[in-house]
């Protein structure tokens, strides 16, 4: 298994909001209904200096992202998005089984300057690493916390940053081990 993230931030205010409910309520869905993803959760960043918008999902593998179902299900099937989508990043990284299960009242906190920052706050930090797409940043250590465990978002160590979930995890099936990315 592997992490598959997708970044962007989304330059039209006034079409945002038709944005984040085709990508939440259409988009997801048709994600995990593509043979070899397992699940399918979307964030916000709650911290400055990162894309506004994430999605986190555990898929088979890279061969899983060249399939005409994910061509026509997910990747390229948000055209009339496109010209709005900013700072737009794709990776697959290896390291962890499957990508936490981020529930209301949590928050994922995410690093790419390295574990330390994740440490200071009391954190225990999973490392995954870039092995397709862009491949930037090349590693990243996340975990998951209370909201109310994360500090102020201005005394962030740098190279945090701190996203809610905006919807729950999609799952194809329940899936066995442990989901937390504490």
């Amino acid at each position: 298994m592997m992490i598959y993230t997708v970044e962007c931030s989304f330059a039209e205010p006034a079409r945002e909001d038709e944005w984040n409910e085709f990508y939440s309520d259409l988009k997801l869905p048709a994600l995990i209904s593509v043979p070899g993803f397992h699940t399918s959760q979307r964030f916000k960043a709650i911290s400055t200096g990162c894309p506004v918008y994430l999605a986190v999902h555990t898929v088979d593998g890279g061969e899983v992202l060249k399939g005409d179902e994910y061509r026509e299900k997910g990747g390229g099937n948000f055209a009339r998005w496109q010209p709005d989508i900013t700072d737009w990043h794709r990776n697959l990284y290896h390291g962890i089984d499957r990508a936490p299960d981020v529930t209301a009242g949590e928050v994922l906190v995410l690093s790419s300057t390295g574990p330390e920052g994740l440490v200071q706050l009391g954190l225990a930090p999973r490392a995954i690493h870039a092995v397709a797409l862009e491949r930037n940043p090349e590693r990243r250590w996340l975990s998951s916390a209370a909201s109310t465990d994360v500090p102020r978002l201005s005394a962030l160590p740098k190279g945090v940053h701190v996203y809610v979930p905006m919807t729950p995890q999609l799952q194809t099936a329940p899936m066995s081990g442990p989901a937390r990315g504490r």
